[in-house]
């Protein structure tokens, strides 16, 4: 029996001739990452079990994207212990205020990952980087740091879905769009511990940004991973970020699926998941009036410049609706720089939304941008969980950032057509 391009990643790692779905195995590893929430155990981790020495320093990032800038004295000690043992560790990919940006659009950027390659983060979303051909996982802490420490990871090798896109999307569908209707499809457990894998004709309407979306939230599913299949897009985005050799895995024809969906992207519509699951999702026109009192485009999701030019272009001589608040949060430094540059924060401003730096903020209900009993927003973040951006009697909408943009104008969630 063949196997499918996770399959065929694990396997190289593993240094195997195969693997197959349910097998455990140990791999290693090119990039272990972590964050100023979950480094700091990572660290406690790593010194309580007496290691004293990473086994790379190219192959370990630590952002500091969550709580920073330092919302909190916690916080700031946090990110102390952090800069702390990268100096100490000389660690290379060690991003801080001024370079980080929201870490699952950092490392793409920055060429940090790509094609069959295998990575951990101590973060769920690390599943974004199969946007380029990886195989990318979120671990816990502890797993992080014996990943510091080894360079290796036990896994068990998942069994995959094939999702086969067809068509062409249809005006203001994009990434986000896509993915909630699948995750509405098959549920918030519908992938559980399996690998999603994403081909076909329809791969060449979707950019980079769609794919790095509908990656990160692969978790969202409760897959293992999420991976798209390597095409001239995916080499075209890598060609001027990546200077390191990389190999390209592609499905075998007997690859073995649980289950294979065929996706006609010309039939999705724009999408919103409603609370308190991704998967809870109704189509535009079934929405109905939803007030809301915040709309936040930006996060690890879509706060890449697409997304950005997205907003701009719903919201360019429009103002946002009296008593609404719009946040806007660039992903990285680079996107903030290219949408400053662009003109799109003059767009913004005029429309009366505020800007920020770039952090995950009130994705994960941390800061710049806490909801209070009764409020509701519509967000272009990945998750809407109760009390997840802040209070447990709040309401999170996920939608795309036209949408997001739209309902900012309306006070109400809209569809991008309606303004």
């Amino acid at each position: 029996m063949g196997m499918t391009m996770t399959q065929k990643i694990l396997a190289a790692h593993a240094g195997l001739d195969s693997v197959k779905a349910g097998q455990l195995i140990r791999a290693k590893l090119d990039m272990v990452l972590g964050n100023d929430v979950t480094t700091p155990v990572a660290i406690n981790e790593f010194k309580a079990n007496g290691f004293d020495k990473i086994f790379d320093k190219d192959k370990i990032s630590i952002v500091l994207d969550h709580f920073t800038p330092n919302k909190d004295i916690k916080s700031a000690e946090h990110c102390k212990q952090c800069r702390e043992f990268a100096c100490a560790m000389d660690v290379t990919n060690f991003y801080d205020v001024g370079e980080m940006g929201v870490e699952h659009a950092l490392l793409p950027e920055k060429g940090l990952v790509a094609p069959g390659e295998a990575i951990i983060g101590a973060d769920s979303h690390t599943c974004t980087y199969g946007a380029v051909g990886a195989f990318s996982t979120g671990v816990g802490s502890t797993d992080m740091a014996a990943g510091m420490a080894s360079g290796e990871a036990w896994f068990k090798v998942p069994a995959a879905l094939k999702f086969n896109l067809i068509g062409k999307p249809q005006k203001w569908v994009c990434g986000k769009d896509i993915i909630l209707h699948i995750i509405g499809m098959i549920g918030v457990d519908g992938a559980l511990y399996k690998s999603m894998e994403f081909s076909g004709e329809g791969l060449k309407y979707l950019s980079m940004d769609d794919r790095l979306c509908m990656a990160n939230m692969a978790i969202e599913a409760g897959g293992k991973n999420g991976i798209f299949e390597v095409d001239e897009i995916t080499k075209d985005y890598l060609k001027d970020r990546v200077n390191r050799p990389y190999t390209v895995y592609t499905a075998d024809a007997d690859a073995e699926y649980e289950k294979v969906y065929d996706i006609d992207l010309s039939q999705i519509k724009m999408t919103v998941a409603f609370p308190h699951l991704p998967e809870n999702t109704k189509t535009i026109d079934e929405v109905g009036e939803v007030k809301i009192d915040q709309c936040v485009i930006g996060s690890c999701t879509n706060g890449r410049i697409e997304d950005l030019r997205s907003a701009a272009k719903v919201l360019k001589g429009k103002h946002v609706a009296k008593g609404i608040r719009a946040l806007i949060i660039p992903a990285t430094q680079k996107i903030y720089a290219q949408a400053m540059h662009e003109g799109l924060f003059d767009i913004f401003l005029d429309a009366g939304c505020v800007i920020s730096t770039p952090t995950c903020g009130p994705c994960l209900g941390g800061h710049m941008g806490i909801l209070a009993k009764g409020e509701r927003a519509v967000s272009t973040s990945n998750r809407n969980f109760v009390g997840r951006m802040g209070h447990p009697e709040s309401e999170v909408y996920l939608a795309s950032p036209a949408v997001a943009a739209a309902s900012a104008i309306k006070g109400y969630i809209a569809s991008p057509e309606e303004v």
